[in-house]
């Protein structure tokens, strides 16, 4: 049987196509999460925090699990002088969720913006957090960007470190 909390109670009454995957109750890096669950890291996006200059909502910023968010290509994208990371602490404080458990999904009516990194637009579905650690859900990038009202740009690049192998 596959858990249940907000997040696969609204893709239901949707009627979103998703795979729910259970995993340790723990934060996770995206690239264990992929090891976990068996797919390419580059399918394990993760959604970071971010915070406008003036007053407002911060953004999410969903991102591949080996890229690290460009803070000057987000302010770009949204017209922003400059952006900044919250601490891991405060992202929980301004989401109401633990990090590693994040998710666009969870915050929908909560009026964050979210920004899908434009690479997810070339693959059908995309892995992003359920809304609590231990869960992952698989749902169609389009559907992920219509119910979040997300839009797109490229907002990210490669960790150092990472490879493309």
């Amino acid at each position: 049987m596959s858990p249940v909390n907000n997040v696969t109670r609204l893709l239901d009454a949707r009627k979103v196509p998703y795979q729910a995957f259970e995993l340790p109750a723990e934060k996770l890096s995206a690239r264990r999460t992929a090891e976990l669950l068996g797919v390419d890291p580059f399918l394990v996006y993760k959604t970071i925090v971010v915070l406008r200059p003036r007053p407002g909502k911060p953004v999410l910023a969903v991102i591949p699990g080996p890229h690290r968010v460009d803070l000057k290509l987000l302010a770009a994208a949204l017209g922003e002088k400059k952006m900044s990371l919250p601490t891991e602490r405060e992202a929980e404080q301004l989401t109401g969720l633990q990090a590693g458990g994040i998710s666009p999904l969870a915050l929908m009516q909560r009026g964050f913006q979210v920004v899908i990194d434009s690479l997810a637009q070339t693959l059908s579905e995309i892995h992003v957090s359920g809304g609590e650690r231990g869960l992952n859900i698989r749902l169609p990038v389009r559907a992920l960007a219509e119910l979040t009202r997300a839009r797109f740009a490229a907002i990210s690049v490669l960790e150092e470190g990472e490879n493309l192998d």
